[in-house]
């Protein structure tokens, strides 16, 4: 395997970035690591989400990859600011979410869903005012959202019950632009536009890691390389219906290796 681009999220969730990021770098490998063994990373205290991220951070070194992408938004929490790890490029998404959202809002109000572990780490609203100290910012932590795509209920009754008992007070307030600070939420995106109505601007970390990414290769940090293109996807717990939602989530991209490791 040519030297690959890492990836990792506490589930397969950020199989919505590594979709995005396999169809904009097409000639890429990518190296996807989803730690559901220790899933939801949202409830968990920050030194555990780190430690948890260090070990990942360490296999996917270990794995000769070139860069690595935090696509969890509560690990990237507790990395924020570090822009490499042991000499390897590290990108996170708070920062280009929080960019791209100031780029797009027109009433100068912007709503962050997260887990419960980014929603009180306040990192986007902290780095949205120090961007734009004029923004409004609404906070909502949305905890059931992320075991319901990873059971795989999507366009389902109550995945729609459960996002309008979270998002009732941000659709009241007629918020324009939605950050949906959770790699899981862009798989229930038609759940969440029929709540907060299809005028909304929803903000997704697949799009933000594509332009950071691409400015790598713009900076010349990273460079292409040749080879055969694999999309490799190391999960730490592996079943049947995990094995089946990883393909379905990724379609029409086509894993080349789905495996379970060990941390």
């Amino acid at each position: 395997m040519k030297k690959a681009i890492g990836i990792f999220d506490s589930g397969l969730g950020g199989l919505t970035v590594l979709k995005v990021l396999a169809k904009k770098f097409p000639n890429e490998s990518f190296c996807y690591l989803g730690d559901i063994a220790r899933l939801p990373y949202g409830n968990k205290s920050p030194e555990t989400i780190r430690r948890y991220g260090l070990q990942i951070l360490t296999y996917l070194k270990n794995q000769n990859v070139k860069a690595i992408i935090i696509a969890c938004n509560s690990a990237s929490t507790v990395f924020l600011g570090e822009n490499e790890f042991e000499g390897i490029p590290l990108l996170n998404v708070i920062e280009p979410g929080a960019a791209a959202a100031i780029a797009v809002t027109e009433d100068n109000q912007i709503a962050v869903l997260g887990t419960s572990a980014t929603i009180r780490s306040h990192a986007y609203r902290d780095t949205l005012h120090r961007l734009a100290p004029e923004i409004k910012v609404t906070e909502q932590a949305c905890p059931l959202l992320v075991p319901l795509v990873e059971e795989g209920m999507v366009d389902d009754p109550i995945t729609e019950l459960v996002a309008r008992r979270y998002l009732s007070e941000i659709r009241e307030q007629n918020i324009s632009t939605v950050i949906l600070g959770c790699t899981h939420y862009p798989v229930i995106k038609s759940d969440l536009i029929k709540v907060l109505g299809e005028e909304v601007k929803l903000v997704e970390s697949g799009d933000v890691l594509a332009d950071e990414l691409k400015a790598l290769y713009q900076d010349h940090i990273l460079v292409p390389d040749e080879g055969v293109r694999q999309i490799r996807v190391c999960i730490t717990d592996l079943t049947d219906h995990f094995e089946r939602l990883a393909h379905q989530l990724m379609a029409p991209e086509k894993i080349s290796d789905l495996e379970r490791i060990v941390l």
